[in-house]
């Protein structure tokens, strides 16, 4: 019996789940170590976590999500300018300095070792398979794959703030 096109790709779907499943594991693909190992953060318990290398301080919940595995609410889609305007207003943990991250700090969260989502899970539960904006009008970061991708300012991304600790 041959398989139809719609049942391979029901099985490379599947295939393409459980291997981003095996998340946080001290290595992955060809004994590489992890890119983002748990201990490379502090969990503070009220979420947000800091990353002990970059020194930034980050919502462990996209926009939207909150809870202690970010389980409850939607996540925001947002255009740019909204996006930008969401984070200036922001108030979270008792901090009023949360921005959107660059490309390169919000790139840093990307964890080679997995995808969908491609981003440690132990920290940032829950985090959606879909592109956040960086604090460049022009770029996002899918946290499906990792790939920094082109995004313009209309068009509705996830968010998630980071702060610098000072």
């Amino acid at each position: 019996m041959q398989a139809t096109l719609r049942e391979w790709s029901a099985l490379i779907l599947l295939g393409l789940f459980l291997w981003g499943a095996n998340v946080q594991a001290d290595f992955c693909r060809n004994n590489l170590p992890a890119s983002n190992p748990d201990e490379a953060y502090i969990n503070h318990g009220n979420g947000t976590v800091t990353d002990k290398r970059t020194s930034l301080m980050w919502k462990q919940c996209a926009e939207g999500l909150s809870g202690v595995n970010c389980e409850s609410g939607d996540p925001l889609a947002l255009e740019f300018f909204d996006a930008l305007a969401h984070a200036e207003a922001s108030t979270f943990a008792g901090n009023n300095d949360w921005r959107l991250p660059n490309v390169k700090e919000l790139s840093s969260l990307v964890d080679v070792c997995t995808a969908f989502p491609s981003i440690n899970t132990n920290h940032f539960p829950n985090t959606p398979v879909a592109g956040f904006w960086s604090g460049s009008p022009i770029l996002s970061v899918s946290f499906a794959d990792g790939n920094v991708r082109h995004a313009w300012t209309y068009e509705s991304q996830r968010v998630r703030l980071v702060r610098d600790v000072p």
